[in-house]
């Protein structure tokens, strides 16, 4: 009887790799002074190889953000060991958290709650470059440009708002703003799931071309497994805080093993279904 979790493939060195991760959660029941806990992660075990995007997948609650928020360590695990190029870092010091915190940055759904409302396009890239003081205000600001220009923004733009920007430009700021500090590792928390299908086409071409200009490795983490299908390397699903499945993009999608994964496909395979429909005309 298969359990639908795949042995992991033997690859090389981990970038970064968990073991046992677990985070839980306290919270009060309504109109009461009970309190009840949710395992956010139960024992999570996850690869993620250099220079390759690992897509994690799951419905909503399944604990893929919450495995972001604690590898990017802006929570801390209740358990468990987080491993980056080679160092235990789930419980490193403040001087070793900021050294961290510039290889592993985190791009979020809301690009609008993640930026600085009241900053310019030039001054949210070159925020994080001038707390770590990497370089006269000159030098920050020409790579500011640069990198507004590298994500597909006109260096007109610079000094726009971001109420003054599209979903998508909003998006494209804030991977350059993530991209300012030249990080190894990129998370990509549900950054596609709130834009138009065209820009996420976009975006996702975007994000293939960085990889290879900055040799970044990819964690994205989507509810749409139809989606990141298209450009991952490795699949990890999510249920309930557990991970049910790994695998590479053929094995996992042509081959899955885990009920919850074909159930996520089969969800994917008649949205697609239904949509083609409305498209050529068909009736229900």
């Amino acid at each position: 009887m298969t359990t639908g979790l795949a042995a992991k493939p033997v690859l090389a060195p981990a970038l970064l790799r968990t073991t046992e991760l677990s985070k839980r959660f306290s919270q009060r029941a309504p109109f009461s002074r009970k309190k009840f806990f949710i395992d956010a992660l139960s024992a999570v075990d996850l690869d993620i190889q250099p220079h390759c995007l690992t897509a994690v997948v799951g419905e909503s609650g399944s604990g893929k953000s919450t495995l972001a928020s604690c590898i990017a360590l802006l929570q801390k695990p209740d358990s468990g060991q987080i491993w980056f190029e080679g160092e235990e870092i789930s419980n490193c010091t403040k001087e070793q958290l900021q050294s961290f915190r510039s290889k592993i940055q985190l791009v979020f759904q809301d690009s609008a709650g993640a930026l600085n409302p009241r900053f310019t396009a030039l001054e949210i890239i070159k925020e994080p470059l001038e707390i770590q003081k990497r370089g006269s205000d000159n030098e920050l600001e020409r790579t500011s440009r640069e990198l507004m220009e590298q994500v597909g923004l006109s260096t007109d733009w610079a000094a726009r708002v971001p109420s003054q920007l599209s979903g998508g430009q909003r998006q494209r700021l804030a991977i350059a703003r993530a991209l300012a500090l030249k990080p190894t590792l990129l998370i990509l928390d549900e950054s596609l799931s709130g834009l138009d299908l065209i820009t996420q086409s976009e975006i996702l071409k975007l994000l293939q071309i960085l990889r290879a200009t900055h040799s970044l490795t990819y964690l994205l983490i989507s509810h749409d497994i139809a989606l990141v299908s298209q450009v991952t390397d490795y699949i990890v699903v999510m249920n309930k805080g557990c991970v049910v499945e790994r695998g590479t993009r053929n094995q996992v999608i042509c081959s899955p093993q885990h009920q919850h994964t074909r159930t996520l496909l089969n969800s994917a395979r008649f949205t697609e279904r239904k949509f083609q429909e409305f498209r050529l005309g068909a009736r229900p």
